[in-house]
């Protein structure tokens, strides 16, 4: 019965829950950073009482989700004994992360007292969880190079790309990609974060294979010298992944993962570069990695107060003879300040160690790839070493909350939140390598930019990007970006 009340006291419906009760966040991304009083409801209900014996936990709009995906990430349960002083900013914690497993478009939080002790209650609202991408892109430079080729209709890559998130309603992904034509590619990943009543161990699995007509096989001038073969496949990779994951909750995720990788390049990759794997054209290894995940971030998608902390180890073992042994060591460190008003200021932190006692040039990547200092994206920097640091300073500049689509009638897709955001940047970087190229001017040479971008923070956790960055080199250039910099 007291279910129902609260339910009636929310006003909510659970596919569309659109009130906005007490003490409660919405998932729009700057409402997430509304400091969480206490909860004036419960206080009249319950006056004089110290402490709230939790009497139960409801949960309304997870249609998919399964009830204890939620209950995981709660710390606390029925039974409990909470503090009536910072009941309000428990709730609040909980909230933030049930929302930051980013299966909801919207989590809303509420409570009702009787003698002590409360009800909770979670409404969420779902999001789409399946996306089918079809992939139909063009083989050469540009539109108009392929057009002048005769074959131009045997050099386009075809196929669909398939994600399920919140498989079985779990919070598992199943994704899978099928690439057919000049460039092929075949994988299936399998990810599950967490098994049983409290979600606590889970699997990660995974199958690719990749054969491509191109291959960036050297560095010059720092910028990727590019071999098309169109008869033959320059480089072809497959591995199969098996890992376990350890999670307490969604701010803290410890994956274990072993692969078996079969890689080979052809004999013309060799010719332009005999180093590119050490020794020869094909290699075998297995790797062992170790990734340790702190994440405690408002949001996860574009973040604006918290921290967030990653380390990872890796260690690769050849089976193909003469080719040594590889140690890698990353860190990240990251942290995010609220400053008053709108603005906010960010600044992260990354670095690799290498060891090794020579590397190929497969395994000599630094900057240019999934690291960046901002306005070098026309460049790559090789090295086993490098250090990074980015700032930034953000002002939130119109937020224009939620957009209704009245064409729409489902819940998942007829309301999108968009919010921009002004951001001013500089970072700096160095990679230390022992023998750069002689035609490569930045590998051991510290590199530096600063920037202004503009962000578009809308949802399904997309974020896009628009900077202007100028180097030390004094080069500089307009840039788009689908992620959150830092």
């Amino acid at each position: 019965m007291l279910a129902i009340v609260l339910t009636l006291l929310l006003g909510l419906l659970p596919s569309a829950p659109t009130a906005t009760p007490v003490a409660c966040s919405s998932a729009v991304l700057p409402d997430s950073l509304r400091r969480a009083a206490t909860d004036s409801l419960v206080s009249v209900q319950c006056p004089g009482y110290p402490t709230l014996r939790v009497a139960s936990v409801l949960f309304v709009g997870n249609n998919v989700t399964k009830e204890p995906v939620l209950r995981a990430e709660l710390d606390f349960q029925e039974g409990d004994t909470l503090r009536a002083a910072t009941f309000g900013k428990r709730l609040e914690a909980n909230r933030r992360r049930v929302f930051n497993l980013q299966l909801f478009h919207q989590v809303l939080v509420q409570a009702v007292c009787r003698d002590g002790e409360v009800t909770i209650l979670y409404s969420v609202q779902e999001r789409w969880y399946t996306f089918p991408v079809p992939i139909f892109s063009l083989a050469d430079r540009n539109f108009r190079s392929w057009l002048d080729r005769s074959d131009r209709w045997q050099r386009v890559d075809y196929g669909l790309h398939l994600v399920r998130r919140n498989f079985r309603g779990r919070n598992e992904q199943l994704l899978g990609n099928v690439q057919l034509g000049f460039n092929r590619k075949y994988e299936v990943f399998y990810e599950a974060p967490g098994y049983g009543r409290r979600r606590r161990v889970g699997l990660g699995a995974g199958l690719s294979y990749y054969r491509s007509h191109s291959l960036d096989y050297a560095t010059v001038r720092d910028r990727l010298v590019n071999l098309r073969q169109e008869n033959d496949f320059p480089i072809e990779r497959q591995y199969a992944s098996l890992g376990l994951r350890w999670r307490r909750t969604v701010q803290h995720l410890t994956a274990l993962d072993v692969s078996y990788h079969r890689e080979q390049v052809s004999d013309s990759v060799l010719y332009y570069n005999p180093s590119y794997y050490l020794h020869g054209a094909r290699r075998e290894y297995l790797e062992l990695g170790l990734v340790s995940t702190l994440n405690q971030r408002n949001t996860f998608a574009y973040p604006l107060t918290g921290q967030y902390a990653q380390l990872a180890l890796t260690y690769r073992t050849f089976l193909t003879p003469g080719i040594a042994d590889i140690l890698t060591l990353r860190g990240r460190y990251a942290r995010y300040l609220a400053l008053g008003g709108s603005f906010y200021y960010s600044i992260g932190t990354a670095a690799q160690v290498r060891l090794a006692r020579s590397v190929g040039y497969a395994d000599n990547r630094a900057f240019g790839y999934d690291v960046l200092v901002r306005g070098y994206d026309a460049y790559v920097i090789d090295g086993r070493h490098y250090g990074l640091v980015q700032q930034g300073l953000t002002y939130r500049l119109l937020d224009v909350g939620q957009l209704r689509l009245n064409g729409v009638r489902t819940t998942k897709f007829n309301t999108i939140p968009l919010v921009f955001y002004l951001n001013t940047f500089a970072d700096v970087g160095y990679v230390r390598t022992p023998v750069p190229r002689p035609t490569n001017r930045l590998p051991n040479k510290l590199l530096a930019s600063t920037g202004v971008a503009l962000h578009l923070v809308t949802y399904y956790d997309w974020v896009f990007t628009l900077e202007y960055a100028r180097t030390r080199e004094r080069e500089g250039g307009f840039f788009f970006r689908t992620q959150f910099p830092i």
